[in-house]
């Protein structure tokens, strides 16, 4: 991991309207994230972790406060200059898995490949080789309903690599694995921040995933209360 800053949320703030009622599930957040680092966030429930992982993602904007990403302002976006940000920049792994269940494991990561001007052969170079880095490639002809929960998992861990991303953002990556399984896909993606230096940031409840991490982070009502160096 190096100490070059990636992203770098200044004063952030989100705000939701209820009728009448304003809901921040993040105030005034500062936060620096290191490029090729596996930064884990945990806290309650309602405490903010989602909401920052969607601001991180582009899938989001802050009501207030600077997002910079490489450095690049990306609070002020369109619409569609976020979603060609999104494409170019971010991996997002879900807790479950979000795969089509129509598509073989190989059609499932050459989704996002398929918005992009590249070749077919290009496609199917970018496939295989994401198969490969989460080692699923023996399964690329299945269908998910074919797969275990682990396989699933890493099928979805190819697809957020396909486009080959700076960062990926995991919302609860082993949550719906045994024990063994969730174990694999944490040393996964401690490979890709380690080998491929990737930045990985996991939202988790887990503490035995979060102490995978290079560093641990704790929001509480949408305020960072504490933080400890896990290496």
């Amino acid at each position: 991991m190096s100490k070059e800053i990636l992203i770098e949320c200044r004063q952030i703030t989100k705000i939701f309207k209820k009728g009448s009622q304003e809901i921040k599930p993040l105030e005034e957040l500062d936060l620096e994230i290191y490029k090729g680092e596996f930064l884990a966030l945990m806290g309650p429930s309602g405490s903010g972790k989602t909401t920052l992982l969607n601001l991180l993602a582009g899938i989001d904007s802050p009501s207030k406060g600077e997002l910079i990403f490489n450095g690049h302002d990306i609070t002020n976006f369109s619409r569609r200059k976020l979603t060609k940000f999104r494409a170019e920049n971010i991996g997002y792994i879900f807790q479950l898995y979000h795969l089509v269940p129509v598509l073989t494991a190989y059609e499932n990561v050459e989704l996002p490949l398929l918005i992009l001007p590249i070749s077919a052969k290009e496609r199917h170079k970018r496939v295989t080789k994401a198969l490969e880095l989460a080692n699923i490639a023996d399964r690329a002809s299945h269908y998910p309903k074919q797969l275990s929960g682990g396989q699933e998992q890493r099928v979805a861990i190819a697809r957020a690599l396909v486009t080959d991303p700076p960062l990926l953002v995991a919302d609860e990556p082993t949550g719906d694995l045994d024990s063994e399984s969730a174990e694999r896909i944490l040393e996964l993606l401690t490979y890709l921040c380690e080998e491929l230096d990737k930045t990985v940031v996991m939202v988790t409840h887990d503490p035995k995933a979060a102490a995978q991490a290079h560093r641990l982070l704790h929001l509480d009502k949408g305020v960072l209360k504490e933080e400890n160096n896990v290496v």
